[in-house]
């Protein structure tokens, strides 16, 4: 072999480069040489990286080992009267005459026996009616709402401001129900419905996104409109007032004052946000329906309007049993502000109407309307024990009867349960 490793130059001269030959035995003893001592050095670093792995696992055994002490040091240390009062009178198996719809000290943890049957099988009927609005094909509406002559201004004007109050209503019930109604609400089989309407109340808001998502709208106009448009901010303002209080986290009930407070907001989301304030919208979109315009989109109201009639028939029912254990809280004067919260809200939702309908559209006007939300005021006041305020006023629109029958409200799911069930598609007669 060559090794080109020497050379000479002459002066003068270009190099002249002079091979050397070496012997087979010097070349194979240099490479079995370079062989062992990478061999040595792997073996080095072997070793080196199992040492360092032994010396790991040391540590992170030692590190577990400690963490173990220290729970069961801070368990030995367990101060274990914490949290005691609250654990009073729970210790025995729960009795029926134990529950309270407030202020009840038996334990909620114990969700049987039942005091209140009507709120479990509401319970149950919400489950069986499960439904999510990506069932619904929103291929008819997207056509129409892009067609440059499929809808009239008026139109278009109903359907944009329903979309815009109810996905801010719809929110703003959930954040009433987790945040206030639920913690204060002593029964825990009513607290299991309110579990389920609050996932419905998202399920609705998600409709409503999805309603938005699939028709292009402006989503920061829509989403935004309870700020902007006054009929709807109105709304949702008057709403906020009755929460405010008892969203913070300090409050609670138990004197007759805060007692009333967490009964006004009860009747403020029950009988006026969700017992008045859906109602001219829901009538407008359902209309639409009949006449085979925006189909999917009013097959998704239909279905948030028999869940919302459940939640209202579940809260009428809330504040009468409220009522009927603590008869201290409905004073005349109690008996004055329920009156005016629902006749402020059937005002408030006229002036919604006139917004909505400044001509009339749909087979119906703002005067119609006005008739429709004083018959169901008078509904509301009567279904919590109070005097009907508007005289000799009807249902303009029987066909919402086929919908949801005002004067069946109370057996409406329990007879029609199994005409809606998970997956079931909604016909237009």
């Amino acid at each position: 072999m060559l090794s080109w490793d020497e050379f000479e130059q002459e002066d003068g001269a270009a190099p002249i480069i002079k091979a050397r030959t070496r012997e087979p035995e010097a070349i194979e003893k240099e490479v079995v040489d370079q062989v062992n001592a990478q061999a040595t050095a792997a073996t080095s670093d072997n070793d080196q990286l199992a040492n360092f792995q032994t010396k790991l696992a040391v540590a992170d055994e030692q590190q577990n080992a400690s963490a173990l002490q220290k729970a069961i040091d801070d368990l030995e240390e367990l101060d274990v009267r914490a949290g005691i009062e609250e654990l009073e009178g729970s210790a025995a198996r729960v009795k029926v005459d134990d529950k309270r719809m407030i202020n009840c000290r038996a334990d909620l943890n114990q969700l049987v026996p039942f005091k209140y049957d009507w709120a479990w099988q509401k319970y149950l009927d919400g489950c069986a009616n499960h439904w999510m609005p990506q069932e619904i094909n929103m291929t008819a509406d997207i056509a129409l709402w892009k067609s440059p002559n499929g809808l009239t201004d008026d139109e278009r004007l109903i359907v944009q401001r329903s979309l815009g109050f109810f996905s801010t209503a719809d929110s703003l019930v959930a954040n009433n129900l987790v945040l206030a109604v639920y913690r204060l609400i002593t029964n825990p089989e009513c607290r299991q419905y309110i579990l389920r309407q609050a996932f419905e109340e998202a399920i609705h808001t998600h409709a409503y996104q999805y309603c938005i998502e699939s028709l292009s709208m402006d989503e920061g106009a829509i989403f935004n409109m309870y700020h902007e448009v006054p009929s709807v901010a109105k709304k949702a303002s008057w709403g906020l007032k009755y929460t405010q209080e008892l969203s913070d986290p300090k409050f609670d009930t138990g004197t007759v004052e805060d007692d009333q407070a967490l009964l006004k907001n009860l009747i403020a989301f029950y009988c006026c946000l969700e017992g008045i304030f859906f109602y001219c919208g829901f009538t407008q979109i359902l209309s639409m329906g009949r006449r085979n315009k925006m189909t999917g989109t009013s097959e998704q109201f239909q279905y948030i309007l028999r869940d919302e009639s459940m939640h209202l028939n579940f809260g009428i029912d809330m504040i009468n049993q409220i009522k009927l254990e603590n008869p201290q809280l409905w004073t005349d004067e109690m008996k004055e502000q329920a009156t005016q919260m629902i006749l402020q809200a059937t005002q408030l939702e006229i002036e919604y109407a006139r917004d909505t309908m400044p001509r009339g559209v749909l087979g119906m006007n703002a005067a119609m309307m006005e008739e429709y939300l004083q018959f169901i005021a008078n509904r509301r006041l009567v279904q919590i024990g109070l005097p009907e305020q508007f005289q000799n006023v009807q249902n303009p629109f029987p066909w919402m009867s086929e919908i949801m029958d005002l004067r069946k409200e109370k057996n409406f799911f329990e007879t029609r349960v199994i005409e809606y069930q998970t997956g079931g598609a909604l016909t237009w007669d």
